[in-house]
C-alpha cells in the first residue's frame, strides 16, 4: 500500500470510494476481523462544529462493508473529551447512520480497557488502553482544521480520544485533564505507543483534496496544506524522531504522489 495519495474533493460519494479503490483499501482491510473507524467529535460551541462530517464517515463506512470480509464487523468509535460521547454521536447524525447500515457505536470513554506498560512511553508510566482498538484494524478520520492545542487536528492527534474519560478526567471537570499535565505532544505520542492507528483518511474537502495512507505520512501532507512545516509541530517531530527505529523495519513504500485530478 502506499504511503499516501491525494485527490482533488468533487464530492464524497465521488471522491472518497475512488481514493480508496486507488490506494488499495478494499484487499487491506479483508485481512481483519474488526474495523474500526474513529472520527474526530468534539462539543458543539455556539453554532460552529468541529467534529468528522457524518457524510464523510458514510462513504467510507459504505467502502468498508463492500470490501470487506463477509464475517469481519466494522464499528465506529470515539471518545469525546469534555462530553457525553453518545449524545455527539446522537446530536452529529452518527446514531441513524450505524442504524441504517447496521454497525455498533463504541464509547470508548467508557470501554473495556487493558493496562499497557513497558511500551517505552515518554511521560505515563502505564496506559489504560480500550482493548478494541488493539485488536482491530483502525481508520483514523479526523477533519482538517487548525487546533490551539496540537497545532492542527490530523490523524495522529485524533487517537487522543483513546485516553477513556473514566480513567483519565480530573475529579472536578468532564475534561480528560490527566492527559494534560505536560505539554499534550507527549500524550499523542505515549498513546500511538500503545497502537499506531493503520490507516488514515483525512476530511480536507475545504482544501480542495481528500487524503489518505499512512497516518505519520498523510499528517506531514496534511500540515502543508494548512501552510505549516511539520517540523515545527510538537506531536509529529517528537512522533517522527522516536518512531524512526520502527519505521526503518517497514517495506519500502511509495511516496504521496501529485494529486489526481
Amino acid at each position: 500500500m502506499a504511503k499516501g495519495v491525494s485527490i482533488k474533493f468533487r464530492s464524497y460519494s465521488e471522491t472518497v470510494p475512488r481514493l480508496l479503490e486507488l490506494i488499495n483499501l478494499g484487499k487491506e482491510i479483508k485481512k481483519h476481523s474488526k474495523i474500526i473507524l474513529k472520527p474526530y467529535l468534539k462539543t458543539i460551541e455556539g453554532e460552529k462544529i468541529i467534529s468528522t462530517p457524518v457524510a464523510f464517515v458514510e462513504q467510507v463506512l459504505r467502502f468498508c462493508l463492500k470490501n470487506k470480509n463477509p464475517v469481519s464487523e466494522v464499528f465506529i468509535a470515539e471518545g469525546a473529551d469534555g462530553a457525553d460521547t453518545m449524545e455527539l454521536f446522537d446530536k452529529l447524525g452518527y446514531t441513524k447512520l450505524a442504524e441504517r447500515y447496521s454497525v455498533g457505536l463504541i464509547d470508548l470513554n467508557n470501554t473495556e480497557v487493558e493496562k499497557m506498560e513497558q511500551y517505552e512511553f515518554l511521560k505515563f508510566s502505564e496506559i489504560m488502553y480500550p482493548k478494541i482498538l488493539k485488536d482491530s484494524f483502525v481508520i483514523s478520520l479526523p477533519i482538517l482544521a487548525l487546533d490551539e492545542e496540537t497545532n492542527f487536528i490530523g490523524a495522529l492527534s485524533n487517537m487522543l480520544g483513546a485516553f477513556p474519560a473514566k480513567y483519565y478526567k480530573g475529579f472536578f471537570s468532564r475534561t480528560k485533564s490527566k492527559i494534560r499535565k505536560w505539554p499534550i505532544k507527549y500524550s499523542v505520542h505515549d498513546i500511538l505507543k500503545c497502537k499506531m492507528p493503520e490507516f488514515a483518511i483525512i476530511d480536507s474537502s475545504e482544501k480542495g483534496v481528500i487524503l489518505a495512507g499512512i497516518p505519520q505520512d498523510v499528517d506531514k501532507q496534511a500540515a502543508k496544506l494548512l501552510g505549516l512545516e511539520w517540523k515545527d509541530i510538537g506531536h509529529l517531530r517528537l512522533v517522527e524522531e522516536n518512531f524512526l527505529e520502527e519505521k526503518k523495519k517497514e517495506e519500502k513504500t511509495e511516496t504521496i504522489p501529485n494529486v489526481v485530478n
